[in-house]
């Protein structure tokens, strides 16, 4: 049986610690499927469609990983998607109380998918995509947190 595992997130934009644990997952399941969420309650820089493009193009190297966007309840996307793995990655023992919660609820809504935790390299345990688009805001150098389009895009949309 093939496994499809579900890593989501709003990736506003994709960075290098996402990267990394999309890479370390791809070496674990079979299948991984990079869900673009829809969130309502923020305001992204990139719009769907553009974030979408710039997952698939930084991970376009991984044969077993596939990008699209999806809106709703991730729980009735991963069942849309067949898939029985949803990867959340922690940073800090801060993000772990929150994904906790998330979790639990996922596991209430459905008990057969379950949610794994991995935690990026060290070098990627402090990126975050809210910290890259700060600093690329006020002008910073992002070069070493994102991969080479989403540094153009970013230039393109911000300066």
């Amino acid at each position: 049986m093939k496994t499809t595992v579900i890593y989501p997130g709003t990736f506003d934009p994709i960075t290098n610690g996402h990267i990394d644990l999309v890479d370390r997952a791809s070496k674990l399941f079979d299948r991984v499927i990079v869900a673009v969420a829809v969130n309502p309650s923020k305001q992204p820089v990139f719009n769907l469609d553009e974030r979408v493009a710039l997952v698939q193009q930084t991970l376009a190297e991984i044969p077993n990983v596939e990008a699209c966007g999806f809106e709703g309840l991730l729980i009735n996307f991963a069942k849309q998607k067949q898939a029985t793995v949803i990867v959340r990655g922690l940073r800090a023992v801060s993000d772990f109380e929150h994904e906790f919660q998330l979790a639990g609820m996922n596991r209430k809504m459905e008990p057969d998918v379950e949610t794994l935790f991995l935690t990026p390299a060290e070098q990627f345990s402090y990126i975050s995509s809210s910290l890259v688009r700060e600093i690329a805001r006020l002008g910073g150098d992002v070069s070493e947190f994102v991969a080479p389009c989403v540094l153009a895009a970013l230039t393109r949309k911000l300066l």
